[in-house]
Formats: structure tokens, C-alpha cells, sequence
């Protein structure tokens, strides 16, 4: 093997690497991160670049995903393409690149229930908190021969006095006894406590400080998810949120669900790259909010992270392996409280953190913290709480039981496997209206159109239906309307023309794009409908639907019933939470009693295995269709086309 030299653009980034490295693993090392949603295994096209100088070996895997004019301009796919003997310039065009900067929604209100508790904690909040972890001032008396006591026991009689509503229990972290006595002699005997009360019985000290911080107390929440890391700073002092940051897992580049990282975990690959980078993510966004808002890393003093199961192992470097067959066993489902640092998470250095606890192999802390959010628990009527992503998750009940159950809906509804799919990002199309050959839209940030997001996805699908331009079946049965054109044997619908774009390509959505669409709405309801069906209960029994997912404010109720995604109910008993997952961790982060709550719901929940269900592939086979194969389940949708047709005849585009 020789060394050559492979140089990034246009970052203008070079790396040495050995022949025979693949292009995405050198890319990778140079800290240039390029969509691989498949995890190398070249069936996403997502990670396409172009080779402007010297050559690379490439597998045949690379004609099947791009044409012939892309193969002739020197493109590539980065995970199917090894380097030969020569230096090599590689052009990676935005399309191909991570997104860094996603839109972050969270709209689930904190229900007043959980941050209720007393203000005897001396926070003078609206509405009162007591969180995780809260900050004492001590002034305390210097020892003389007439007052003997030792150094930690005059810090617990301080507390004891100055305090008397924490409990007498408690007691010191070990590790804050390390040079405790001259941090007090050094600041004269006036110190600040780091109190940490998930056990209100018996509450531990965890950090010692010199001087008074009590005024610096932060806490971080987290929304480990599988394609999108959101990060909220939050005061622990007031509750007021001071910032949030979101990004592309760093994992995807091992695989775009859980199923292709615990392969990737569990084989060659190792565990060790996939803890890396969902630490280097999450700790990348945390120094962004560090710097934006002026305060201190050691200033941070709780975190609290909300994920799968799947991604808390990764995130806490246990092995995933036994969640990918049967019986589909976890390391853990409750994880004990431990410090950040231990972990390597940026903050205090002896902050803590929590997991949001989990049901099950597939149904995680994420879900918890959702039914948390929006309240659903402890509400008489019955509900279900849809957290649309990678994976779809189905909770129903009320306060007195949930069951719940998870299904793999793919990365359709979040960009991926979608030709022009894209996260949402600024200029991402998320809103999208077609009147005959005229097309509208609206993109994030007022900005040129890159690409659609999931909401955009789901606008398309319904407005194709609508115009006639598909049929049911998702298939385009208006081949001479005006923007619609066939591609490689593939038709495909123009959204918005070449000039129109940032990157100077036409934005299209093709008939493949929704065949995978269809796929994954049909997989979320299947699952709804399986649920409902084990319970003895149907669509109308529903009173409330809670959706959660990363669609941002404009998800249409009424197309996502049109196209199947959502039950067919009155449509003011559907409401859009956004982002539940990182809502509940933030709760937990604020109140010791939503925690406890959190946990509770966890050990409520009975489980569904799908995947093992007898009658899941019919359900699933039967909603392959839009809105379902059984029109009468939908009767606003089946009115609504009705009424369409009639209005315009498909010849009317002719």
C-alpha cells in the first residue's frame, strides 16, 4: 500500500491516507462529515461527490444509484469508492453534506402539575420548580476547641440549619471529600453546595464550591435522537429556557436507523465510533450554547437526555446487541444516576445525569418523556401520543393504563430516502401547494429552496392525490402534466425548476419517493390500527391524538389524514406537540416529581411486540394505499377525493 494525498473541497481540507481507504472513512477522519444514511452499504445514494482530479476504484453499486450523465461529470458515491495509488481532489456538493443546523419545534407546554411543588427551596420562579440538582450558599463558623465537628459534618449542620426542609438524610458524593478542606480554609468558610434530589428521602451533596455561585446553576435537556440531537440550556434557578441547538446525529454516518448501528456496533465496526460521535454531537452543541450565552462549562451542574433504547446504550457505551434478536433483551431499561463526566459529556465536573427510563428494546426514555409532556397519563379520556420519526412509536390510554408498541417507519418522513429529501434546515421546503400546473411553496428562513422536508413530503403526496397527477397506489398516472417528466424510466413531479434553487437543480419528488413514503406512513398505521384492534377499539374511540415529531409548525392535519398517516377522527382532536421527547427532559430536568412521574409511566406501559404479531403484515399491506385499501376507515378523505374529481376531471390537465 502507498500513502496519498486526498484533498476536500471546498474546504480545501487535505488528509494523508493509505490505498485502499475508503473515500467516506478518510472524509470522516478529516472531521468532514458526509450523509451515509445506509451505513456504507451504498443502497442510499446520499453520500454522492464528484472526483475532480486522480482516480478511485469504485463497486458497481455505483452505476445502480446514479445516471449515466453523473458517472461521465466524475461522480461518485463516497462509501463505494477506495483510493488507488494517486493523490485525489473530491468535490462534495451541499446535498451530500450532514446537516448541521436543523429547526428545532417544541411546542408541549410543561403542565403546571409538575413544577408545583412549594417555594420553600427558595426559588421565587413563576411557577415554582424544584430541580434535579439546586444550589446552597453556606457561611460557615470556623471550628474552634469548643466546636470540634469535622469538616463535613459542620457542612450538614449548616444545611440542617439554614435548611430545615431538606431532609437530615443527607449525605455527600465521596469525591467532593478530595481537598475539601482547604477549598474551605482558602474561601474563609463560605462555600456553595450542589444539592442533587432525585431521592427526596435522601438527597445528595454532589459538588463543593468556594465563594457564592448560587446565581450560576444550569441544566442541559437532551433529545438523543436517531437522525436529530437537540440540546436545551435551561436556568435551574428560574426554568427559563436560554437557548436551544440541533444537529445531525453524527451516527448516521454508521447507519440511518437502529438496526443498521447495532450491526455496525456489533460487527466489525465496534461500539467505540458510534459512543464517539453521538458525545462529539452532543458536546459540540453544548459548547455552542456555552459560548452563545457567556457562561461556564463547570457552570452546568444536571443534564438529563431522552433517546431510544437504543441510542442510550450507544450513548452510554453499552453494548446494543441482544436488543437486535430474540428475545429482544436490553442491557437496562433504568439506568442508575451517574456523573457526566463519567460518560464524557461536557459540564460541571461533577454533574449528573439522567436517562429518561425506558419500556422496552424498541420503545424508549424518548417516549416516556413524551407521554410525560403532554399529559396524557393522568387524563380519563383516551388518547394516543404518535411520535412519527426513524422510528414510530404508538402509545393509547389514560390514567389508568397505556399500552404501546414501535414500528419502523424509516427516515422517509425526515428527508431520507427521498431523492431531494433534506432535514429541516434553512431553505428546506416545508409547505407545498399545487393548482394544476402552478406550484407554491414556503421554505425555512424565507431562504432559496434545497431540498423538502418531512411536512413538504406529506403536503406533495396529498396535493399529487388531490390533482390526479398519482393514483391510490401512489403511482403517477398523469404522465403529460405539465411538470411531470420520466427520468431513467422514473416518473417524477417538479416542485420547483432549476432557477428557482440554491444548487441550480430542479427540486422534484419521484414516483419511488413515494412508494417510500406510502411504506413508512403505512408502517405507523398499521401500528395505530393493530393497537387499537388488540384493545378492542377503533379510530372513533380515540378522543385525543397527540402527534410528536421533527415536521415544524406546518404539518397539515388534514393531508396527513388524506395520504393515511394519521386516524380519520375530527380533526380538533388532533394536536401537533413537536418535539415531546426533548419537552419531557427538560420537565425531569425542572421537577424531582416529574422524574418520578417519568418513571412511573415507563413501569405502566405494557408492550407490544410487532414484530412477532401474526397479523401485522396484513394490517401493514393493507395500508400501502392512500389513505387505506378500506376506504370506509377514512370517509373525510374518500369525501374529499369525491368531491375533487368531480370538481376536476383528470382530462381537465390535458
Amino acid at each position: 500500500m502507498s500513502e496519498v494525498t486526498v484533498k476536500f473541497n471546498p474546504e480545501a481540507t487535505s488528509a494523508e491516507a493509505q490505498s485502499g481507504a475508503k473515500l467516506i472513512e478518510v472524509a470522516s477522519c478529516s472531521g468532514i462529515d458526509i450523509s451515509n444514511l445506509c451505513g456504507g452499504q451504498g443502497v442510499c445514494g446520499k453520500c454522492r461527490v464528484r472526483i475532480d482530479k486522480g482516480r478511485v476504484k469504485f463497486s458497481n453499486r455505483v452505476i445502480g444509484k446514479l445516471s449515466q450523465k453523473e458517472l461521465e461529470q466524475g461522480y461518485t458515491l463516497a462509501c463505494q469508492s477506495e483510493l488507488q495509488d494517486s493523490d485525489v481532489e473530491v468535490w462534495i456538493p451541499p446535498e451530500s453534506r450532514s446537516d448541521s443546523l436543523v429547526q428545532i419545534s417544541d411546542y408541549v407546554i410543561a403542565s403546571s402539575e409538575y413544577i408545583s411543588e412549594a417555594r420553600t427551596f427558595g426559588i421565587q420562579s413563576d411557577p415554582p420548580i424544584r430541580p434535579l440538582c439546586q444550589k446552597f450558599y453556606l457561611q460557615l463558623p470556623p471550628p474552634t476547641l469548643t466546636d470540634s465537628l469535622s469538616d463535613l459534618d459542620r457542612i450538614y449542620r449548616e444545611i440542617r440549619r439554614n435548611h430545615p426542609e431538606i431532609p437530615s438524610a443527607i449525605q455527600a458524593h465521596f469525591s467532593c471529600l478530595w481537598g475539601l478542606g482547604d477549598l474551605l480554609r482558602r474561601n474563609k468558610w463560605r462555600i456553595t453546595v450542589t444539592v442533587h434530589f432525585q431521592d427526596n428521602e435522601s438527597p445528595q451533596i454532589c459538588a463543593i464550591e468556594g465563594g457564592n455561585t448560587t446565581k450560576r446553576n444550569f441544566g442541559v435537556a437532551i433529545d438523543v435522537g436517531t437522525t436529530t440531537i437537540v440540546v436545551q440550556l435551561v436556568d435551574l434557578r428560574t426554568g427559563a429556557i436560554l437557548g436551544a441547538q440541533a444537529s445531525s446525529n453524527s451516527q448516521a454516518r454508521y447507519g440511518e436507523d437502529v438496526i443498521s448501528r447495532m450491526i455496525y456496533a456489533c460487527t466489525h465496526g465496534g461500539l467505540a465510533p458510534l459512543n464517539d460521535a453521538v458525545l462529539h454531537t452532543i458536546n459540540a452543541l453544548i459548547d455552542s450554547l456555552v459560548r452563545k450565552n457567556r457562561i461556564r462549562q463547570q457552570d452546568i451542574t444536571a443534564l438529563v437526555a431522552a433517546g431510544n433504547t437504543v441510542m442510550n446504550h450507544l450513548l452510554l457505551g453499552l453494548e446494543p446487541c441482544n436488543i437486535r434478536v430474540a428475545p429482544y433483551i436490553p442491557t437496562a431499561n433504568r439506568f442508575p444516576q451517574f456523573q457526566a463526566a463519567e460518560v464524557g459529556l461536557k459540564g460541571h465536573p461533577k454533574a449528573v445525569l439522567h436517562c429518561m427510563p425506558c419500556v422496552s428494546s424498541y420503545v424508549g426514555g424518548d417516549i416516556a418523556a413524551g407521554v410525560l409532556a403532554c399529559g396524557m397519563h393522568e387524563k380519563p379520556e383516551i388518547s394516543a401520543l404518535i411520535d412519527v420519526g426513524t422510528n414510530g412509536e404508538i402509545v393509547i390510554g389514560n390514567n389508568e393504563w397505556l399500552v404501546c408498541c414501535s414500528s419502523s417507519a424509516g427516515p422517509a418522513f425526515e428527508g431520507g430516502g427521498v431523492k431531494c429529501g433534506t432535514r429541516a434546515i434553512p431553505g428546506a421546503i416545508e409547505k407545498v401547494n399545487i393548482e394544476r400546473h402552478r406550484v407554491t411553496y414556503e421554505t425555512i428562513g424565507h431562504q432559496a429552496p434545497l431540498g423538502l422536508c418531512g411536512s413538504a413530503i406529506i403536503d406533495l403526496i396529498s396535493e399529487l392525490l388531490m390533482d390526479g397527477i398519482i393514483d391510490q397506489s401512489g403511482k403517477f398516472s398523469l404522465l403529460d402534466h405539465p411538470r411531470v417528466r420520466v427520468i431513467d424510466d422514473v416518473p417524477e413531479f417538479i416542485v420547483a425548476h432549476a432557477d428557482e434553487t440554491l444548487l441550480g437543480e430542479p427540486i422534484v419528488i419521484t414516483e419511488d419517493d413515494v412508494s417510500n413514503l406510502i411504506k413508512s406512513k403505512g408502517a405507523v398505521l398499521a401500528a395505530v390500527k393493530l393497537l387499537l384492534k388488540t384493545l378492542d377499539m377503533g379510530f372513533a374511540d380515540l378522543e385525543k391524538i397527540y402527534v410528536a415529531g421533527g415536521f415544524g409548525a406546518h404539518l397539515d392535519i388534514e393531508k396527513s389524514i388524506l395520504i393515511g398517516l394519521l386516524p380519520d377522527i375530527p380533526k380538533e382532536r388532533i394536536q401537533y406537540v413537536g418535539n415531546s421527547s426533548l419537552a419531557g427532559a427538560r420537565l425531569a430536568l425542572l421537577s424531582t416529581s416529574a422524574f418520578r412521574k417519568a418513571e412511573s409511566i415507563a413501569s405502566r406501559m405494557t408492550y407490544i411486540e410487532l414484530s412477532v404479531h401474526p397479523e401485522f403484515m396484513n394490517e401493514f399491506i393493507a395500508s400501502l394505499f392512500l389513505p387505506h385499501t378500506d376506504m370506509d376507515l377514512f370517509p373525510s378523505a374518500k369525501a374529499a377525493l369525491e368531491r375533487k374529481r368531480k370538481v376536476r376531471p383528470v382530462c381537465a390537465f390535458a
